[in-house]
């Protein structure tokens, strides 16, 4: 697990711009941490590391974003308004645990437990590539950001 500590919403951006730089197809992020503790900071430098020049914004009331015109379209997830892994199933978002581009899921221990990917996941639904990371806030301006990479 790799340890990353940010010192303001830009530094948190400049982690995400990095990942985008590096993604694959098919990567499937799953973020979690509390409220304003940097998750979609985290996607907005993901997006620019990806080439989108949009907006980016927590899809909190439609449950999912899709920004296209980067390198690969991201597909922001928020189920933040869901409380469990049934209201996500009948909802329909398991398609973006196999995206076309790159699937970005803020709280993502809603449906599953990030740090063992599969425990709640049917067979043949665990992404090929999956990074869990989880955001924490230390203080109004830190966090601290801890990520592992699953799968090849």
């Amino acid at each position: 697990m790799v340890t990353f500590t940010s010192h303001s919403p830009e530094e948190t951006q400049v982690l995400g711009e990095e990942w985008g730089r590096h993604a694959n197809g098919g990567l499937v992020i799953g973020l979690s941490g509390d409220l304003g503790a940097g998750k979609t900071q985290l996607v907005k430098g993901l997006a620019r590391g990806l080439d989108f020049t949009g907006r980016v914004y927590s899809p909190s009331f439609g449950l999912v974003n899709v920004y296209s015109g980067g390198r690969f379209s991201i597909f922001h997830l928020d189920l933040y308004r869901l409380e469990t892994a049934e209201q996500i199933f009948a909802a329909g978002l398991d398609e973006y645990l196999e995206p076309a581009g790159v699937s970005v899921i803020e709280w993502v221990e809603r449906w599953f437990d990030p740090a063992s990917l599969g425990a709640a996941l049917p067979r043949g639904l665990l992404p090929r590539l999956y990074r869990s990371v989880r955001l924490e806030t230390i203080s109004e301006s830190v966090r601290r950001i801890q990520y592992e990479d699953f799968g090849s």
